[in-house]
């Protein structure tokens, strides 16, 4: 049964079929460009994905011609420079760290198109799908301006600096073969049929053990950088909050009595 989840705008669709939350831009006429609104909501769908524990995958994936085209410039074209740090660039980070940080794996589909702040969108997943018909870049640098959301720093980490090197510094646009042979996109396929991949390797991370899986991808993420101190920690406390000592602990508390720890 799909149950449509409130992300706070229209343009920011989230569901939830069985294990499986999709997550869709919905604002095609505009290339799914995105907007201060459109930023809070992504937020607010990766907060309701990690909330949700029978989900155990999602998917996130564009409507019409483009996965995303970045930033609006409409929207921040005219911010001066403190508004820039303070809301529209922090904001972008908070969405796309929590979208890279969730619990459950999430696989990116381009079916279309995706540039700027839209290649840094796609990076957050763990998996990108994209169809043969996509090209993939970063033309920041051609307004005078650098990547704002994770380009310089997460696709680095990712794919490699000379990757981005080739995006942000010269200007290239990959196309799906190219960026499917470096390593950035996982999984190739015919126009069209991307979402459908993608939703065969959804369930596919479904049907694992999904503590499991979600544990391995904390640890890969700390691996990688992303995240580190929280994994550890929050390993490290699931460990002690099974332990004798801690219910020893909490009841020598509420009693009001030194506690008896027997190291167990």
């Amino acid at each position: 049964m799909i149950s449509e989840q409130n992300t706070g705008d229209p343009r920011i669709r989230l569901e939830f079929n069985g294990h499986v939350a999709t997550l869709t831009l919905a604002r095609g006429e505009k290339l799914n460009a995105l907007d201060m609104p459109m930023i809070k909501a992504l937020h607010q769908a990766a907060l309701e994905i990690d909330a949700n524990a029978d989900i155990r995958a999602a998917i996130i994936i564009g409507e019409g011609k483009a996965f995303c085209a970045g930033g609006d410039i409409a929207a921040w074209g005219g911010l001066p420079p403190l508004e820039m740090w303070r809301n529209w660039t922090r904001a972008g980070h908070r969405a796309f760290d929590a979208l890279a940080r969730l619990r459950v794996p999430l696989i990116a589909v381009l079916s279309g198109h995706a540039f700027g702040g839209g290649l840094e969108l796609a990076v957050t997943a763990d998996f990108i799908i994209a169809e043969s018909q996509i090209k993939l870049g970063l033309p920041e640098t051609s307004l005078g301006m650098v990547p704002g959301w994770s380009g310089s720093q997460r696709l680095v980490r990712r794919f490699g600096a000379r990757n981005a090197k080739r995006m942000a510094l010269a200007g290239d646009m990959l196309n799906a073969e190219q960026a499917h042979s470096t390593g950035i996109i996982d999984e190739l396929v015919k126009t069209g049929a991307g979402l459908a991949a993608a939703q065969v390797m959804a369930q596919k991370i479904a049907a694992r053990g999904p503590v499991a899986v979600q544990i391995a991808k904390q640890l890969i993420n700390a691996a990688e950088g992303e995240e580190r101190e929280f994994v550890f920690e929050a390993l490290a406390g699931s460990l002690t909050a099974y332990t004798q000592d801690l219910a020893e602990g909490v009841a020598a508390f509420k009693g009001k009595r030194p506690s008896k720890f027997e190291g167990n």
